[in-house]
């Protein structure tokens, strides 16, 4: 008898999936643990393998188009078995399979490509603001054409004001000599491509977590002089091996959480959630948008292994195989865009977290030590808080640990910290 394989839910926020590549077609014999298709979800492109043997007689969600979880995706049976009436009472009330943005098909060990971006140009005038040329000539009036010519004004350079940017004689009279010479006709162009599950699903979340959850911003500056010269030291000692600032951070606001662990928290509608264990989620930037994958039991992990383990989840986060045991369970995030040299920010926090980090740059300049002026190293970090879990005065002293943390890191360096 035959039987329906559906769109799978292949992550705690999957709604729908992008059938990347399908492995098999119409006809095909399966057995239950081959890869019958490439299935595209919002956070990576996963192989999915069948769990039914016999014969593939329906492809329900053509290769390159999306369709909800749950719908139809291929229905097995036996060769030559008639399905019109299985598929005709699956179909009813399910919603449609919608197109999506091209997919390039994964070759064997790589990642697949992104949506190519099909160019759209849109050439349209502008108005009172450039002039319209047809036929390589300007459009203006008779009368403005003339009065220009002996006033010595090249309309290339006039405004026009009239109906579709035509040339009037107000506006010859008008001129003053501004603007420069068009080397041809200006258009608007623009591009647009299919938005991606991925940017979907962080434009949906976002807006929820934005417009749901009342933020607050709390801002403090560290002095990093100390860090820097632990950092230092830690990576001369262990060289080849590094440690990077984003590292220690991740350490230290992990030490933090287990001292205020009120910030180490959930809202979920009729309770608060306050976790004993501590998974930082560390935002990484991705072709398609934002990914954060979790390192779990930051606070009792060394530096080199915090390092090693983001440095990996990184690349996995790139290359769009993370697995969901990689990006799920976050309890606190972190955004890092020191890198990128910015000073300052606030994040949007990550559900279900109730606050979220924003790292700046470690800046040079001047500071007041002891009275006087001397250079220094400093960074600005803002914790966004949502104010149902957790009130100001506890933001704040989760940030006055994190600054004592940073500005003096053996505080957080027990044997076996390295």
């Amino acid at each position: 008898m035959a039987e329906i394989v559906r769109m799978p839910k292949l992550s705690d926020t999957m709604t729908e999936g992008v059938v990347a590549k399908w492995n098999k077609k119409v006809g095909d014999k399966v057995k239950s643990g081959d890869i019958l298709a490439e299935i595209e979800t919002d956070k990576a492109t996963m192989e999915f393998e069948s769990y039914l043997d016999g014969t593939l007689l329906h492809i329900g969600v053509p290769q390159g188009q999306t369709a909800p979880v749950d719908s139809v995706l291929a229905v097995f049976g036996k060769e030559g078995e008639d399905i019109t009436a299985l598929l005709a009472d699956a179909s009813k009330g399910e919603p449609a399979a919608a197109p999506a943005a091209k997919v390039e098909e994964k070759k064997p060990e790589a990642v697949a490509a992104a949506p190519t971006p099909a160019p759209v140009a849109a050439p349209k005038a502008t108005p009172a603001t450039t002039p319209v040329v047809s036929n390589g000539r300007v459009k203006a009036s008779p009368l403005a054409k003339n009065l220009a010519e002996e006033k010595g004004i090249d309309l290339g350079r006039v405004r026009g004001s009239g109906p579709d940017g035509r040339i009037t004689k107000s506006d010859i009279e008008g001129f003053t000599g501004g603007g420069m010479p068009l080397s041809g006709p200006q258009l608007e162009r623009f591009t647009e491509v299919a938005v991606s599950q991925m940017r979907k699903t962080i434009a949906k979340r976002l807006a929820e977590s934005k417009f749901t959850a009342p933020h607050f911003y709390l801002t403090i500056e560290f002095d990093m002089s100390r860090a820097i010269q632990v950092r230092e030291a830690i990576n001369a000692s262990i060289a080849p091996d590094k440690i990077s600032f984003n590292d220690m951070v991740i350490k230290a606001v992990a030490v933090a959480l287990k001292q205020n662990p009120k910030v180490n928290s959930s809202w979920l509608g009729d309770r608060i959630r306050y976790n004993e264990h501590v998974h930082i989620g560390v935002a990484v930037a991705v072709e398609d948008g934002l990914l954060v994958p979790v390192v779990r039991f930051a606070d009792g992990k060394p530096l080199r292994a915090i390092g090693s383990e983001v440095r990996d989840l990184a690349k996995k986060a790139k290359e769009k195989k993370l697995q969901p045991a990689e990006w799920e369970g976050n309890t606190f995030t972190i955004s890092n865009l020191g890198m990128f040299g910015i000073e300052e920010f606030t994040a949007i926090i990550n559900p279900p977290d109730a606050c979220i980090l924003a790292i700046g740059g470690i800046m040079e300049k001047p500071v007041v030590k002891n009275g006087a002026i001397v250079p220094g190293h400093t960074m600005k970090v803002t914790l966004s808080c949502d104010h149902r879990v957790v009130d100001g005065a506890t933001g704040a002293a989760f940030l006055n640990s994190l600054k004592q943390l940073l500005e003096e890191p053996a505080l957080m360096l027990g044997v076996g910290a390295i």
